[in-house]
C-alpha cells in the first residue's frame, strides 16, 4: 500500500472488524448502487470509513442507496459521496479515484446472456472500463485495487473443484472479458507497481439483488416467480450445479483483500465461494420449503424445464483453500443460512 496508509494488524476477519474503525481509510466502490456494491458501502460506513461511490445507474438503483442510507444512519451516511459517472469515461474514473486509498471495483455487465446478446456493449464496460479504472487508480496513487473477477473464467475446464491456476476456453463474451481483466491487472502490477487482487465470485446472492429483467440472477428471479405463482423455468435438467455464495462472504473477501499486509497475497486471483455444490433442483426444493409456510401453493410446486442455455458452465464448485491460506477468508454463511435471510428480505420487499 501507499505510505499514507497506516498498517492495520489483524489475524482474522473478526479482528479486522475491530481494528478498522480505529484506522479509517477512503474507499472507492464502483457500481455502488448495485447489489454487491451497495452491500460493500453499507459495511464500510458502519465501520467508520469514508466512502465514495461511482455508478452510471445502468443496473444499479437509487432505491438501493436509499435503503443503505436508512440502515447506516445520518452520521455514517454523511461520510458517503455518490458520483454519477461511467467507467467508460476516463475523466469520470479519474474524478472518482482522487484521494482514494483503496478501490473496490464492482462495476460491470455481469450477465452471460446479456453478453451474448450484446458483446460490444459488454466489452466496452468490462474491458475498456476496467482499463480506465486501472489507469485512473495508477495515476491517483491508489494503494490497493481489488476487482470483481468471475468463476465464468474457468470456461470448459472440467476439473472439479475449480482451482485458480487451471482455466479453459471461455464460453461467453462475458467470461472472456473477465479473463482479460485478470491479464490487465497482472500487466499493470508488473509494469506500474500496482497492488491488484482479483476475486473470482461464484454465484453471489442476497438482499437487494434485482429480481426483475431479462438478465436477473437465478435466486431473486425464482423467489419473485414463486411468490407470484408465475411459471418458473429451469434451463436444462436441473442437475446443473453451482457454488452459491451469500453476500456477507463476498464483503468479507473484499475487506480482507483491501487490507491484507501479507506480501504473498498481493497480485493474486482468488476463488470466493463456499466450496460446496448445489444442483438447481436442490435449490428449487429448498426455496419452496422456506416459502411454503407463507405461500401454501408452493407445497407441490413443479418447475418447467427448458433447453440448456448457451454459454453456461455445466458444473461449478470452488476450491477456496488459496483464499483461506493467503487472505484468511472463512465463509460465515452456508447456503441455507444465506437463503433464509435472502428469502425473508424478498418476501418483505416484493410485498411492498
Amino acid at each position: 500500500m501507499t505510505d499514507r496508509l497506516s498498517p492495520l494488524q489483524f489475524a482474522s476477519y473478526e479482528q479486522l472488524l475491530q481494528a478498522l474503525p480505529l484506522a479509517p481509510r477512503h474507499w472507492l466502490v464502483t457500481g455502488a448502487a448495485g447489489f454487491i456494491g451497495s452491500s460493500l458501502v453499507l459495511t464500510l460506513l458502519r465501520l467508520g470509513q469514508r466512502v465514495t461511490g461511482l455508478d452510471n445507474f445502468e443496473s444499479g438503483y437509487q432505491h438501493n442507496l436509499d435503503q443503505i442510507a436508512a440502515l447506516a444512519g445520518p452520521e455514517a451516511w454523511s461520510r458517503f459521496t455518490m458520483l454519477r459517472g461511467d467507467i467508460r469515461d476516463g475523466a469520470d474514473c479519474a474524478r472518482a479515484c482522487a484521494g482514494v486509498d483503496i478501490v473496490l471495483h464492482e462495476a460491470a455487465r455481469c450477465s452471460v446472456a446479456q453478453s451474448i446478446d450484446d458483446p460490444l456493449g459488454t466489452n466496452a464496460t468490462n474491458v475498456d472500463g476496467f482499463i480506465n479504472m486501472l489507469t485512473a487508480a495508477r495515476d491517483a496513487g491508489v494503494g490497493r485495487f481489488v476487482y470483481a473477477a468471475s468463476s465464468a473464467t474457468y470456461g470448459d475446464e472440467p476439473t472439479l473443484p475449480k482451482v485458480e491456476h487451471l482455466i479453459g476456453k471461455p464460453l461467453s463474451p462475458y467470461a472472456l472479458t473477465k479473463y482479460v481483466n485478470e491479464l490487465y491487472a497482472d500487466v499493470y502490477a508488473r509494469n506500474y507497481g500496482m497492488q491488484c487482487i482479483g476475486l473470482r465470485y461464484f454465484n453471489v446472492f442476497g438482499p437487494r439483488q434485482d429480481p426483475q429483467g431479462a438478465y436477473a440472477a437465478v435466486i431473486p428471479q425464482w423467489v419473485a416467480a414463486l411468490i407470484a405463482g408465475a411459471p418458473l423455468r429451469i434451463n436444462g435438467d436441473g442437475e446443473t450445479t453451482r457454488d452459491f455464495c451469500y453476500i456477507d462472504n463476498v464483503v468479507q473477501a473484499n475487506l480482507l483483500a483491501g487490507l491484507t499486509s501479507n506480501p504473498e497475497a498481493i497480485n493474486q486471483v482468488y476463488n470466493i465461494a463456499l466450496g460446496g455444490k448445489t444442483t438447481l433442483n436442490e435449490l428449487h426444493a429448498a426455496m419452496c420449503e422456506m416459502l411454503a409456510g407463507r405461500y401454501p401453493h408452493l407445497a407441490a410446486h413443479r418447475p418447467d424445464y427448458g433447453p440448456f442455455r448457451a454459454g453456461d458452465i455445466r458444473h461449478s464448485v470452488a476450491d477456496i483453500s488459496k483464499a483461506q491460506q493467503l487472505l484468511g477468508y472463512q465463509p460465515t454463511h452456508q447456503i441455507r443460512d444465506g437463503l433464509a435471510v435472502a428469502v425473508d428480505w424478498y418476501v418483505d420487499d416484493l410485498g411492498k
